[in-house]
């Protein structure tokens, strides 16, 4: 038998498997009815499977031994290649493995334990194919013939070693599932119930299957792209139908390997994850509003995987794996572990860079999401529409009953984090002291648990977990709706007896599916990693232009947002308020509860509450009832976040480190704090908090992966130089002085200036938020504060850099992030808006520069001719031109032909027959500071004569 598994360490397993693979092969010689090569594929597929297994287990153990060898002298050969195959052939040996006891007593017992689970799981598989085969045509339609290839893994491994295998005849492919499958059967009898009316080929499906006793057979289904429009509006209908069907039946973790694109019809491939419940936990401490708006995100459509999402667990941060999203040109690049040298006896733990590879659950190549997104929920509402005409008609119930006997699996814990819990329990360290091992392991799933409701704490139940994760198994855990009980593993138990199915029906029968409708909109955000170029309808042209009663009717608008706010707000009893909605952060974008971030969070939201009252006080903005309480209870849920996140330091939980940006992380909040306490929302006890955030700057710097404004060091230096305007403390100051000389080391030197790297962009980008121009703000406001020379000729080298990538011939500064060829950008994060903006703040606290009215005023003709008909958002939009054309008008720098009046009627018109659009997602409110249509508020309030309202685009202090 000849494996054709190749790993680096392939030739030193060989002596683990062979007692194994032996073993197997003799219980597989007694399955009869099976022919000589079928029982090889078997046995060839399960070495395989067995070996690859043990290659992830044991590298980081072959690495360290490799290099321990080389360095004690036991490697002798002349070339390092020559020493690289000396020591495969030391490790192909038992001694070799049994000499390794001393240091890790536990590795052999955990190895032999994976590779029998594996062998036993294979040989279950062949008794039951010799048994089953006659049968089989069922799924197929013709005989299927011989057994000529097997593939192990396609999924998790559990309960012993199990997993779902792809068995290849000679006329048919077919699925087997170590699971019970009569679920699916019950699910295929629902769509049938609920879609009487579509044709069996055009409806929402799952896999067609053959169910036997704690086992099945499935019907492959092939990957197939869409060939046509009609299809690929089929298959984002069909999505929109599997949403509400799953909204009813409590379905998660469809994520993009449980879910194939077949032409225009996705295909739930994996539906045991039905019936999903999340018990009622402890008080997260942030506020009642935050956990009852974390409780109505748990229970949307977005708990069923299919919808995108980004994640945040280490090695999936910004992933996007949802079955809808994972689009192939906005997953980010990340770094995967690799054997660097391997083949030579400097092999060692490196890391490349990786990318997602195309999921086979989308419809085409390069699927333009955005254009199908309204036939997703369009879809949503024909399904929910469906469901409720089945449910008035009394089909529904029954078809739901059918369900309550079907075996289906809960997952507790996202499967990555098991995975990155396997890793550290099999890395040396691990295998050196177990015990500390499993001690570690312990602690981080009981915080779990502390912090979520969803996850177990009980100690058997943990320690069951864990036994798996040693002997390479994910967790199961699995109860029919009827029993609701979990079983989990090692025979343990969790949760009451309770009757699923019923609790499924009560909870979508009293659901507020507008609410979905609007977190499906919601999340086309999540798919993209440049939402804000991100090509949308954009903005119709106002048919009519008119200046009369224009005050007014900023008024008006105004008012207006602030009532959306008001109404859409989830409030807690306890004087607590939050808003869900999609918030950015280091992963991307994520539907959720607000952020404790300026730019998408709730210090953003606060701001336009506090500058709404002080206006409507001045008499520039129209009375809204409730305003000022609700700033209060905006306020009083920032408190909680801040004094809940101290508890967890004081509490010595080790929590990641925020960002130290300026919209987004400490930075952001420090100077919420501080301009809340100058609008006389707040009093003093703003400067303490301001001071508690300012003290963790440092310790997220080291930590920091971008240099930016944004999220990334830069954006803290003007907060800290405030925070010392406001107390007197040089300390903030100092720390600020600290993060320019980490900037300065960090510029990347071009012939034209300077620049600083990105993990997507390591060559540099321009602009503000993320590039030069930004940056080397920062650092002028440094040298003008300290007088800083170094931070001074570092940021002019900044703006030269900038200056370079002006294009004449285009009238623009040239987009780096390179989208689209010769694209130029217009906002304030990427382009002329930022640009200029910086400039004019720096010329006003007298920054010497010899061209400042050139770039103003390009600035200007670019962003008004180019900057226009996106969205109407503060970061990317018309009211961030409008910060610019403002004070191109008060300056005299505006383009030739536009005036005050005709140009804030031009937005005012728009915003009034456009609606106020906040980018793709269109219909779903977004309390968004700088992408949402809190921005768009107030930026209305800064239009009155005589606001003096703080730019929220320079973080000014100076009103």
């Amino acid at each position: 038998m000849t494996s054709r598994f190749s790993g680096e360490f392939a030739g030193a397993l060989g002596c683990l498997a062979a007692p194994v693979t032996a073993g197997l092969a003799a219980r597989l010689a007694a399955v009869e009815p099976l022919s000589g090569p079928e029982r090889a594929a078997i046995a060839e597929a399960a070495e395989r499977a067995i070996l690859e297994t043990v290659h992830r287990k044991v590298s980081r153990v072959l690495l360290l031994e490799l290099n321990a060898a080389r360095l004690t002298g036991r490697l002798t050969a002349e070339d390092p290649a020559a020493r690289w195959d000396e020591f495969l052939a030391m490790a192909d040996n038992a001694e070799f493995w049994h000499s390794l006891s001393g240091r890790y007593p536990t590795l052999q017992q955990r190895l032999d334990a994976v590779m029998q689970r594996r062998a036993d799981a294979a040989w279950a598989l062949a008794r039951r194919f010799a048994a089953d085969r006659s049968t089989l045509t069922e799924l197929t339609g013709v005989d299927p013939g011989e057994l000529r290839h097997v593939e192990f893994g396609a999924g998790d491994s559990h309960r012993g070693g199990q997993s779902v295998a792809i068995l290849e005849l000679a006329e048919a492919t077919i699925v087997y599932k170590p699971r019970p499958v009569e679920v699916d059967k019950a699910l295929t009898e629902l769509l049938e119930t609920v879609f009487p009316d579509v044709s069996a080929a055009t409806r929402i499906r799952v896999p067609a299957v053959i169910a036997r006793d704690g086992y099945g057979w499935s019907e492959f289904i092939e990957h197939r792209y869409c060939d046509s429009d009609a299809e690929l509006t089929a298959f984002y209908r069909g999505v929109g139908h599997w949403l509400a069907v799953m909204r009813l039946l409590g379905g998660s973790d469809l994520h993009t390997e449980n879910v194939i694109a077949h032409g225009p019809i996705p295909v739930v491939v994996d539906c045991e994850t039905l019936f999903s419940t999340i018990p009622e936990g402890p008080p997260s401490g942030l506020g009642h509003a935050v956990d009852t708006a974390a409780k109505l995100v748990d229970e949307t459509v977005l708990r069923v995987g299919m919808l995108p999402n980004r994640g945040a667990a280490l090695g999936w941060r910004g992933v996007d794996s949802s079955s809808v999203g994972a689009l192939p040109d906005e997953q980010p690049s990340g770094q995967v572990p690799v054997i660097v040298d391997a083949g030579t006896d400097r092999a060692r733990l490196g890391f490349a860079e990786a990318t997602p590879q195309p999921a086979a659950s989308l419809p085409s190549p390069k699927p333009a999401l955005a254009e199908y997104w309204e036939t997703v929920a369009a879809g949503f509402e024909e399904s929910c529409d469906a469901l409720a005409d089945a449910d008035r008609a009394g089909v529904l119930e029954p078809a739901m009953s059918a369900f309550g006997d079907c075996q289906i699996r809960m997952v507790l814990r996202a499967t990555d984090v098991y995975e990155e819990v396997a890793r550290m329990l099999w890395h040396p360290v691990s295998l050196h002291d177990e015990p500390a091992a499993v001690h570690r392991a312990t602690d981080l799933f009981v915080q779990m648990a502390q912090q979520s409701s969803a996850a177990p704490g009980e100690p058997d139940v943990v320690a069951a977990e864990i036994a798996d994760l040693l002997t390479g198994d994910i967790p199961y855990f699995g109860t029919t709706p009827r029993t609701g009980r979990l079983t989990g593993p090692g025979g343990t138990h969790w949760l009451p007896e309770q009757d699923l199915v019923a609790d499924a029906l009560t909870r979508w029968r009293g659901a507020d599916l507008g609410f979905d409708r609007g977190i499906i909109r919601a999340t086309l955000v999540s798919a993209y990693l440049n939402a804000d170029w991100t090509p949308s309808k954009g903005l119709r042209k106002p048919t009519a232009v008119s200046t009369s009663g224009i005050d007014r009717r900023r008024r008006t608008l105004a008012a207006e947002l602030v009532r959306q706010l008001r109404d859409s707000a989830t409030r807690g009893t306890d004087g607590t308020a939050t808003w869900i909605a999609p918030v950015l952060s280091l992963t991307g974008w994520v539907v959720q509860p607000l952020s404790p971030d300026l730019y998408s969070g709730l210090p953003g939201v606060a701001l336009l509450l506090a500058a709404y009252q002080r206006e409507a006080e001045a008499g520039r903005a129209d009375a809204v009832e409730g305003v000022t309480t609700l700033l209060d209870a905006t306020v009083q849920t920032m408190r909680l976040a801040g004094d809940h996140s101290a508890k967890l330091r004081a509490d010595g939980i080790a929590i990641r480190p925020r960002e130290p940006g300026g919209w987004v992380g400490l930075g952001s909040e420090l100077w919420t704090w501080l301009t809340l306490r100058r609008l006389g929302a707040v009093g003093d006890e703003a400067l303490d908090r301001a001071r508690t955030l300012a003290a963790l700057v440092p310790g997220a710097i080291g930590d920091a992966e971008e240099y930016e404004l944004v999220s990334g060091p830069a954006g803290a230096v003007v907060p800290l130089l405030q925070l010392t305007a406001a107390t007197g403390e040089q300390r903030w100051t100092d720390i600020a002085a600290h993060i320019g000389a980490v900037l300065c080391d960090a510029a990347l030197t071009k012939d034209t200036g300077v620049t600083w790297p990105t993990a997507r962009w390591p060559g540099g980008l321009g602009g503000c938020a993320h590039g030069a121009s930004g940056i080397g703000w920062a650092l002028a406001r440094l040298a003008l504060a300290t007088g800083d020379a170094r931070a001074s000729e570092t940021a002019r080298a900044a703006f030269a850099f900038e200056e370079s990538c002006y294009d004449p011939s285009v009238g623009g500064w040239t987009d780096l992030r390179e989208i689209e060829p010769g694209l130029t950008a217009n906002a304030w994060c990427h382009g002329s808006v930022g640009i200029a903006l910086t400039q004019l703040d720096l010329a006003r606290r007298g920054w010497p520069s010899g061209n400042v009215d050139s770039i103003l005023t390009r600035a200007a003709a670019a962003a008004y001719a180019q900057g226009m008909g996106w969205n109407h958002t503060l970061c990317h939009g018309e009211l961030g031109v409008w910060e610019l054309m403002d004070a191109a008008l008060r300056d005299g720098f505006a383009p030739a032909g536009v005036d005050r009046k005709g140009f804030e009627a031009y937005i005012v018109a728009s915003l009034e027959e456009n609606g106020a659009i906040s980018g793709m997602a269109r219909e779903a409110f977004s309390p968004a500071m700088m992408s949402g249509l809190g921005g768009v508020a107030y930026q209305l309030l800064r239009m009155g004569a005589g606001s003096e309202l703080p730019s929220v685009l320079v973080l000014d202090d100076t009103f």
